[in-house]
């Protein structure tokens, strides 16, 4: 199976064709943009969907999200994961924000030709967000270590359960993440390994924590 959306659908049954759709789109203007502004690395810009796009896509095989629940994606870059899950979860509301000037002006191009009126988009840092603004969900690829994470949003976050899983921290990780919680108190609720989700993609070593309000 050589063509990395038929992997991605077969990894993914529960998709619609409407999202995938989407999804489609999404990757094409991913790398119209990316030779102008580094979102990802230009290296492996081909192999965006098996290497970058399933990995996000790999929470909506536990994440189900009620109406209305509300998600800060911290330093989404090129609007990863946040894009993707908006584009998954219509009903929920997303607020993507980036300090980077240049790559918030590429999200915010996306989400207006994509039409994803579930989302905001911010240039900023998620330390300067109004202390009464919370949400439900706080998501982050590969950001900066986790106790620096968690302490960035960790006031940003409502307690309580009305989803699939309890609200708090979604933390897209590879490698030994557990060297980062060394000597603090952080430990994660729940993890859930790519590679056991994404079989023969080269996701051994990635991962998804949980860790709650």
């Amino acid at each position: 199976m050589t063509d990395p959306w038929q992997r991605l659908e077969s990894w993914f049954p529960e998709i619609t064709k409407e999202t995938w759709t989407k999804l489609h789109a999404y990757a094409e203007i991913m790398r119209e943009w990316n030779p102008k502004v580094n979102l990802i690395s230009r290296k492996n810009i081909e192999e965006f969907e098996v290497r970058h796009l399933a990995h996000c896509l790999t929470v909506t095989t536990f994440l189900k999200l009620m109406n209305r629940t509300t998600v800060l994606d911290v330093g989404t870059g090129g609007g990863l994961p946040g894009i993707p899950m908006a584009i998954c979860y219509p009903q929920a509301n997303f607020t993507l924000i980036d300090s980077i000037g240049k790559k918030i002006a590429v999200v915010s191009d996306i989400t207006e030709r994509l039409g994803l009126r579930n989302v905001k988009v911010i240039r900023g840092r998620v330390e300067e967000l109004p202390t009464k603004r919370t949400y439900d969900f706080v998501t982050g690829r590969a950001v900066t270590a986790i106790p620096k994470f968690h302490e960035w949003v960790r006031k940003k976050l409502n307690k309580g359960q009305r989803n699939s899983i309890p609200n708090g921290i979604l933390y897209w990780k590879g490698g030994d993440w557990k060297d980062e919680l060394e000597g603090t108190r952080l430990q994660p609720n729940r993890i859930w390994n790519a590679g056991e989700i994404l079989p023969q993609a080269g996701y051994e070593e990635k991962y998804i924590l949980h860790f709650k309000a």
